[in-house]
């Protein structure tokens, strides 16, 4: 129970600031000391909404490096270190560790579309190349490849393979997972809309991007949930169900950074291409979600 008690809760996957094109490392301080203090209980850089796939290689590994020594140990950070390429995953899994990250989230890997033995190898290589623990990644969505649950149950044997964030859209593999691999494998949601649902059926937290926006309230929610107040847990979800969606009215991250700046955590929601910033159409979504969660 010790990794489910460590890695538990509402913990963000950061947006990475720009300023003038460049990575705020000022203002990527300045979250991680707003969302600490919100009751958050992890931080998660370098993920998705992190935009990692147009951060160079340096800039991954200064961002996790910033957080770490801004986290400085009050909470765990858990270090985006995906790649497509087994190697280069390998080489962020080292550069985190010596970053002074606390475990890693490891993505399956995209456009290749490895079989289930090539993506066993691919996790077995990046947890052999560090001694972090390491939660695996199932986005299929944005992958193609679905790491299947036979393969998730190879891979807990591994002793440092410690969970999944599932984002897989599937609720009922939570619970296979949880038979499978057992009661210490820590489920992650990794889909803010479904996170209710997948601590029903014995999530331990979610890596959130909402919680980007609205770290207290998704920290409150995560607390009622894992305190077994289904009640409280149901009425907050449904407070923040439309803030959910409205995270992905446009692709993500813009709709989190246009509501960031909106509500002055950022002074600039610069996204990379061939991410673009809001349209008008998704602002109103977002706006009409601010003010029905209280926000604004």
């Amino acid at each position: 129970m010790e990794n489910r008690a460590r890695y538990a809760g509402s913990m963000p996957a950061l947006v990475t600031p720009f300023s003038g094109g460049k990575v705020d490392y000022d203002c990527l301080e300045e979250l991680v000391e707003w969302q600490i203090a919100s009751g958050t209980t992890g931080l998660v850089p370098c993920g998705t909404t992190g935009e990692s796939p147009t951060l160079s290689i340096e800039e991954h590994h200064d961002v996790v490096r910033c957080v770490a020594k801004a986290a400085a140990g009050r909470v765990p950070v858990i270090a985006g270190a995906g790649s497509n390429d087994t190697l280069t995953a390998c080489m962020h899994a080292r550069e985190a560790e010596d970053a002074g990250a606390d475990a890693l989230l490891v993505i399956a890997p995209y456009y290749n579309k490895p079989n289930q033995e090539g993506m066993y190898w691919h996790f077995r290589s990046v947890a052999e190349a560090s001694s972090l623990p390491v939660f695996l990644y199932n986005v299929p969505g944005r992958t193609v490849a679905d790491i299947a649950p036979d393969t998730v149950k190879r891979l807990s044997e591994l002793p440092n393979v410690i969970g999944i964030k599932d984002a897989s859209g599937n609720v009922a593999r939570v619970t296979e997972a949880r038979l499978d691999c057992g009661e210490e494998f820590c489920i992650l949601s990794g889909a803010d809309e479904l996170t209710l649902g997948i601590m029903v059926a014995g999530g331990c937290g979610a890596i959130s991007v909402t919680a980007n926006v609205a770290p207290a309230l998704c920290a409150e929610f995560m607390g009622h949930c894992r305190e077994g107040r289904w009640d409280e847990a149901r009425a907050l979800n449904d407070r923040l169900h439309r803030l959910h969606l409205a995270m992905f009215a446009d692709p993500s991250p813009a709709p989190a950074k246009y509501a960031m700046k909106k509500l002055g955590r950022l002074a600039d929601d610069a996204v990379r291409l061939p991410i673009v910033e809001c349209s008008p159409r998704a602002k109103e979504i977002v706006d009409t979600a601010l003010a029905e969660t209280g926000l604004l």
